[in-house]
Parts: structure tokens; sequence; C-alpha cells
């Protein structure tokens, strides 16, 4: 019986083939980091334009709502010319009267845009809805009630855009000056 014997390949020839893989890896490797640095660029670039392109679309968007809500106030400057128009010498019920349409106008105007102006006289004076500027007297009234309105305030749905100048009735100072008599 013959016995075959295997003889180990040399250590040259292994040493090559190491080789040859290593440098195929290596290759595929900066292939592969190429492809993924071109994607990164491009996804960086075509992020910047939709950066770019939302923004423009925001501006534009502002532009025409301020446009939409000039073309819905000029006729209400038109009307306030017309009155300004019609003389002093007018019946000043009339001119009045005009006033009166217009500014209803307005504020027809505003309710469209979701701008509120409540009537609160009477209404219990609310920090976060009222600026007190003075304080009154008016027992028929509660504590610390709105008595005037001294400039109106506006709010949008519950976010308060200007607070209501008021004057509050305060009985407890009334009521101080009458002890201290």
């Amino acid at each position: 019986m013959k016995t075959e014997s295997k003889t180990p390949p040399s250590a040259p020839q292994e040493a090559n083939d190491t080789a040859e893989t290593s440098a195929t890896e290596s290759e595929a490797l900066l292939k592969d980091l190429a492809e993924q640095k071109d994607l990164h660029l491009r996804l960086a670039a075509d992020f910047e334009n939709f950066k770019r392109r939302s923004r423009q679309e925001t501006e534009t968007r502002v532009v025409a709502q301020k446009e939409a809500f000039i073309v819905e106030l000029l006729p209400v400057i038109d009307n306030l010319e017309r009155a300004l128009a019609s003389g002093v010498s007018s019946d000043s019920a009339q001119f009045h009267q005009g006033v009166e349409m217009t500014l209803r106008q307005l504020r027809q105007l505003l309710r469209q845009h979701g701008f509120e102006s409540d009537e609160i006289v009477g209404q219990p004076f609310d920090p976060h809805r009222h600026e007190a500027i003075s304080q009154g007297h008016n027992p028929s009234l509660p504590d610390h009630a709105v008595l005037t309105v001294l400039q109106r305030g506006y709010r949008r749905n519950d976010k308060v855009i200007r607070p209501a100048k008021v004057e509050v009735n305060d009985l407890a100072a009334s009521k101080q000056n009458h002890n201290g008599r």
C-alpha cells in the first residue's frame, strides 16, 4: 500500500493569496466608502434644497395672506375716505352713521380672521385679559368688576393679542374713605 503524502502548499504561495485577498477587500471597501460619501453629499444637497424651497413657500404664503387681508381692508378704507370727502358741512348725524357702519365693517373683518373683542363692562376683572388703568366706585356692581373700557382688547381663540385697558370697581377703597371721615 502506498500512502499518499500531501505536501503543504508552500509558504510563499499562501502569502501571495492572502495579499491578493487583502487587496481585493481593500479595493471593495474603498469603492463602498466612495459610494457612501457620494450618497451622503447628495442627501445633504437635497436637504439644503428642501430647506430653501420650504422657506420660499412659507414666505410666499405669508405674502399672499397679507395681500388677501389688505384686499379685504380696502373697502373699509374707501368708506372712511368717502366719509371724510363728504365735507364738514354735511349733516353730522349722517357722518356719524357712516363712521358707525365703517366700524362695524372693520369689526366684521376682524371676526372673519378670528379676532374677537368681548363686551366686558360689569364682568370680573381678569389680569390675564385686562389691564387696570384706574379705579372707580360703583356700588351697583360687584367689587373688582370692570366699570369702563378705555381701550378694547382683542384675542384670537384663547390667545390675548392686546389686553383691554379698563377702569376697575374698587368698593374696598370707598369703604375706607367713608370710615376714615
